[in-house]
């Protein structure tokens, strides 16, 4: 599943529009993209290891990779940026189409 350059243009935005949102210190700022980074090199090595995988496949991945990263934001956002990360995560499967 490759995602057109306008689709990542738009995912970056909004990733950009919602970490404003969130009011991150410096510090977790950094620990957010570490996370953020973390995440994404999983998903892109199964990739790579995957390259036959069919999106409902991917998507199952995907989901499967939303756990250990929640439970990393837990540990350095306040109750209110999670609350409002759980929102914005909401609207991102909505975006990108992916049930729970």
């Amino acid at each position: 599943m490759q995602l057109s350059t306008d689709m990542k243009d738009a995912i970056r935005n909004e990733a950009q529009r919602f970490a404003q949102d969130l009011h991150l210190s410096d510090d977790q700022k950094a620990r957010l993209k570490t996370a953020m980074e973390s995440a994404r090199e999983k998903i892109e090595d199964f990739r790579q290891s995957h390259p036959d995988i069919s999106k409902v496949d991917l998507l199952a991945k995907l989901k499967d990779a939303r756990a250990p990263l929640r439970a990393m934001v837990t540990g350095f956002l306040t109750p209110d940026q999670l609350a409002k990360w759980d929102a914005e995560v909401t609207k991102a499967k909505s975006f990108l189409g992916i049930a729970s």
